[in-house]
């Protein structure tokens, strides 16, 4: 029962913004950056977050969540409101960076700490090493989500798959209450989107993904590399792209549209079949997981999937190596 309300306060409030946004003419302009030609209403993530912080308190008072699990994720909070203003008045990266720093310190204290990097044949088991390892990959994974939050079901659908993973492998009713959160959202930003996430919501996601990833390589270090191989879709995506533009000596910082699912756009699919082929995708790499017991196996395995997929990508849309 609480999950069907859950549902109807993120579907009903996302129904509600949309609206508001609308009628306050708030919504998200085309850019150099854009996937979309018209201007969309934005900031669903909203109702996703409001949704997913009251399922999170639920399962708190009702016991059913580790409590060092939920404070770090409640630190979430801080990320979804600063994010909220940015998506308004856009604020100085030095501030997004700031309190995206404050909260990863917040999350990482609240888990006692990244205990153990493991690479199969050698672990990392210095606190400072693995700490600011872990430090860095929540605000990577952060920003990437942000990044690659841009065409229509894109991020929210990455997140749904996400989460029934996790409940599928880890079990925990957290991994419910999230994919309830983000498909009452999902439904009025699939395919056509008549609202789009924004900040508010993507930067939550990641967090929520990179919290999940220390939290349960805590319980075995092994698990680490189930949630790298799990997101692989999108790091790849990101850390590459990062690389190249880098190799290219592009400012990062300005506007780009050279991300595999920006370039598949361009190439002339619809955001519905890229959105589909990410989650055909992200299929095979829970399978790669789910029925290849050797995780590092797994990993070079689901290694060579993502640069096969990447190659197609290039074969329909070249990386720009132009200024």
């Amino acid at each position: 029962m609480v999950y069907i309300i859950l549902f109807l306060i993120s579907f009903s409030f996302t129904y509600f913004i949309k609206n508001y946004m609308i009628k306050k003419s708030l919504v998200a302009t085309v850019n150099e950056r854009s996937s979309h030609t018209v201007p969309t209403p934005h900031g669903g993530g909203i109702a996703l977050s409001l949704t997913w912080f009251i399922g999170l308190v639920y399962l708190y008072f009702a016991g059913e969540i580790e409590p060092n699990l939920f404070y770090a994720l409640l630190f979430g909070a801080v990320i979804s409101i600063v994010s909220f203003f940015d998506d308004i008045y856009e604020l100085s990266p030095k501030l997004r960076l700031l309190v995206q720093a404050t909260v990863a310190l917040g999350g990482i204290y609240s888990l006692g700490g990244f205990e153990t990097l493991t690479f199969g044949v050698f672990d990392i088991s210095n606190v400072i090493l693995t700490n600011i390892f872990a430090f860095f990959m929540i605000i990577w994974f952060i920003n990437l989500y942000n990044f690659l939050d841009g065409i229509n079901g894109y991020a929210g659908s990455e997140a749904v798959f996400l989460s029934l993973a996790g409940f599928v492998l880890f079990g925990g009713n957290h991994f419910l209450v999230l994919a309830i959160a983000v498909l009452g959202f999902l439904y009025w930003n699939w395919n056509k989107a008549k609202i789009f996430m924004g900040d508010v919501g993507s930067t939550l996601l990641g967090y929520n993904i990179a919290i999940f990833t220390i939290y349960y390589a805590n319980q075995e270090p092994t698990n680490f590399w189930i949630w790298i191989i799990l997101f692989g879709v999108y790091w790849f995506d990101a850390t590459l792209t990062l690389m190249r533009r880098k190799l290219n000596k592009e400012k990062l910082s300005q506007a780009h549209k050279k991300h595999a699912y920006q370039r598949l756009t361009q190439s002339g699919w619809s955001h519905y079949k890229v959105t589909n082929y990410s989650i055909g995708l992200n299929l095979l790499l829970f399978s790669i997981v789910y029925f290849i017991s050797n995780i590092f196996l797994a990993l070079v395995v689901s290694l060579i999937c993502l640069i096969f997929a990447i190659k197609y990508v290039d074969s329909k849309k070249a990386f720009d190596w132009n200024m």
